[in-house]
């Protein structure tokens, strides 16, 4: 399986358009696009609602990079983990880092108790940070992965993903050795997947790696305009505007959605310019929720 990583709705959308047969977070990518930095930083409630956000747009199933759980306490990273349950999801990817693996496979062992009591079936991959760490010397990572998997099985992971691993003889020693399918990251130096598939790898995610290529081009088409005002460049490289309404042309208007607006921008107030911005309310849109979007985009 391929997985192309994204960090939002419309990103998700454009990933099953383009055929991906299930659709994965990034925690990277996710973090970045709501201000936040990489490494459990984001906060759960972020996460909780992302998920329920993909869930609804997408039909293929969904996975969520919930890095280490957000917390130590095993207790306290299944708790963190309902949240996001409750949104449909298919599976979790869930890492070691720098930790003990024997705190890691408690974290396993809380979150297969949790969904258990809740009666969904999640797909729990185990991240294991040896190589992207760097965690000990060269010729001890792979023993010491298989080492870490059978810690990560007995506690209940589904599969096991090791980013950074891209040595062949390497690969193919631990999609022997461990009983869980292997999940490898998009690294340089990677063969294609049909060539890693042949090693027994059984998935390869792109992880924070599209989402750095977008930042990427926003800072260069961004600087550029900034430089010289060319509006040229808009025509070069893009997708249309109707490319993109047709993606989401199938997304509901909520029946009622909470929109904080100034006072001159009530429904039925379309064309009034007034600044009263100083003056907001809470406005509960019903009937007049699609009039009020397009008052907002005149």
């Amino acid at each position: 399986m391929l997985l192309p990583n994204i960090w939002d709705v419309g990103g998700a959308k454009l990933a099953e358009l383009l055929g991906a047969k299930a659709v994965a977070t990034t925690s990277a990518g996710v973090s970045w696009s709501l201000g936040y930095p990489d490494g459990n930083k984001l906060p759960i409630e972020r996460q909780a609602q992302l998920a329920n956000d993909l869930v609804k747009a997408v039909t293929v199933p969904v996975s969520i990079d919930m890095e280490s759980g957000y917390s130590d306490d095993p207790v306290l990273v299944s708790e963190n983990l309902k949240r996001v349950l409750d949104a449909g999801i298919a599976g979790i990817n869930i890492e070691d880092g720098t930790g003990e693996p024997s705190l890691l496979a408690k974290k396993i062992e809380a979150i297969k108790r949790t969904a258990s009591a809740m009666k969904v079936d999640v797909f729990v991959n185990a991240q294991t940070d040896v190589y992207l760490q760097n965690l000990v010397p060269d010729e001890n990572k792979a023993e010491e992965t298989l080492a870490r998997a059978t810690v990560y099985s007995d506690a209940g992971a589904d599969g096991l993903f090791v980013p950074r691993l891209n040595e062949l003889t390497q690969i193919a020693q631990i999609t022997v050795g461990t009983r869980l399918p292997v999940n490898l990251l998009a690294w340089p130096g990677l063969p294609k997947m049909a060539d890693l598939a042949k090693l027994g790898v059984r998935r390869l995610s792109a992880g924070p790696g599209i989402s750095q290529i977008v930042w990427q081009q926003i800072a260069k088409v961004t600087e550029v305009f900034l430089a010289t005002g060319d509006s040229e460049m808009f025509a070069q490289d893009s997708m249309t505007r109707g490319e993109l309404q047709r993606l989401f042309a199938n997304r509901e208007v909520n029946s009622i959605v909470p929109v904080r607006l100034p006072l001159g921008h009530m429904p039925g107030l379309c064309g009034d310019r007034r600044n009263r911005t100083t003056l907001e309310t809470e406005v509960i849109v019903k009937e007049k929720c699609k009039e009020l979007i397009q008052c907002q985009k005149t």
